[in-house]
């Protein structure tokens, strides 16, 4: 039997020390994801993990902490509207990107610098 990946279990970003809060803004208040409790002694280190469904994103703070420009997760999301409404009243600079004929999707920086895509229901999931 030959290995292979079956799913993603998290993506992991950075955000800089103390700054949960700001986290839990944007990743709970502007994109809908719950918080999950750390297990220690990954908790007292510091940063979040959250949920919706089968995705998990982790923030893990570094102290010299350096935004990821390039890199980044690709999240499903539902209700486009919603998003860019919850986007705007949290002041989160967004931007379209029409390079993939038939994909809606936009890309926002978490509140530390962080990109990350958005996709229109990806093909209904």
């Amino acid at each position: 039997m030959s290995v292979k990946v079956t799913s993603l279990d998290h993506v992991q970003l950075a955000m800089p020390p103390g700054q949960e809060g700001r986290a839990d803004q944007f990743y709970c208040g502007v994109l809908g994801l719950e918080t999950l409790p750390k297990p220690e002694p990954l908790a007292s280190r510091g940063g979040r993990w959250y949920r919706s469904g089968d995705v998990q994103v982790h923030l893990g703070v570094e102290a010299e902490f350096r935004p990821a420009r390039k890199a980044h997760p690709a999240l499903c999301v539902s209700d486009f509207e919603d998003l860019e409404r919850r986007l705007d009243e949290a002041g989160a600079a967004w931007q379209w990107n029409d390079e993939l004929p038939g994909v809606r999707r936009i890309y926002v920086d978490d509140p530390f610098g962080n990109r990350i895509e958005l996709i229109e229901d990806c093909g209904g999931g």
